[in-house]
Order: structure tokens, then sequence, then C-alpha cells
């Protein structure tokens, strides 16, 4: 069975890091509407609106609800301030 490709995620708050490690799969409630981003996915930044991000590793799924908050991706790393 071929593994799934992962990437390096970040997700902070002021003072407290909510979550930092690979992930194949990360769900967030862009501004512009609900975005997927995957591992390798092209350079992007993106305001966060009021949603819940949604981080998947293999058949596992974390949640984190959110009020705003900013995402970039860049060189398989996506960071997510919160």
């Amino acid at each position: 069975m071929k593994q799934e490709a992962v990437f390096t995620l970040t997700i902070t708050k002021i003072n407290e890091q909510l979550f930092t490690g690979e992930a194949n799969a990360v769900t967030v409630p862009g501004s512009e509407g609900v975005l997927t981003v995957l591992a390798h996915h092209e350079p992007l930044v993106s305001l966060l609106k009021t949603g819940t991000i949604r981080v998947r590793k293999g058949e596992e799924i974390t949640e984190f609800p959110i009020e705003k908050g900013l995402l970039e991706t860049s060189y398989n790393q996506v960071t997510i301030l919160v």
C-alpha cells in the first residue's frame, strides 16, 4: 500500500502551540470559502474566518475551533496563526 504524502504543519496561538508535526491534509475556513491543503501545495497566503480547522494524519482527524487567523503555505510547510 502506497503511503500518502505528508507536510509539516504548525498551528499557533499567541504564547501557545496548538499543533506541530506531520499531516496529510488540513482543511480551513478561508475568507473566500473552505480550503483543503495537501502536501506540496503551491505557495499561498489566506485569511481565515470563524470555523474549524481539521487536521488529518492517516485516519485520525483533530479539530481546532477558531475565530480568525492567517494561513501560509510554502516549501511543503503550512503555518497557521490564530
